[in-house]
């Protein structure tokens, strides 16, 4: 159900903006999309796990905040992260 290592260094090399970065805005939202997908897909199964749901609601946040910040930031990497990861907003 969740990322395996390569799985996660992969994502984390095609959005991090220098080689050395693990933790940037954009690596964050790619990251939690990723797990918001995986949870989503679990949900839609077990629809009685309110407790994973609820941990859904909390990524779902946290991934908006994100946006938010990377939009008053930089409109420019907004944009081009949303068309990335395909998220409507």
């Amino acid at each position: 159900m969740s990322l395996t290592t390569v799985a996660k260094a992969e994502l984390v090399r095609k959005f991090q903006l220098s080689k050395n970065d693990v933790g940037s805005t954009e690596v964050q939202v790619a990251l939690l999309s990723v797990n918001i997908s995986l949870l989503t897909e679990h949900l839609k199964v077990h629809k009685k796990d309110l407790h994973s749901r609820r941990g859904l609601i909390g990524m779902v946040n946290r991934r908006r905040k994100l946006l938010n910040y990377i939009k008053i930031k930089n409109k420019d990497r907004y944009i081009s992260l949303i068309k990335r990861l395909n998220i409507r907003r």
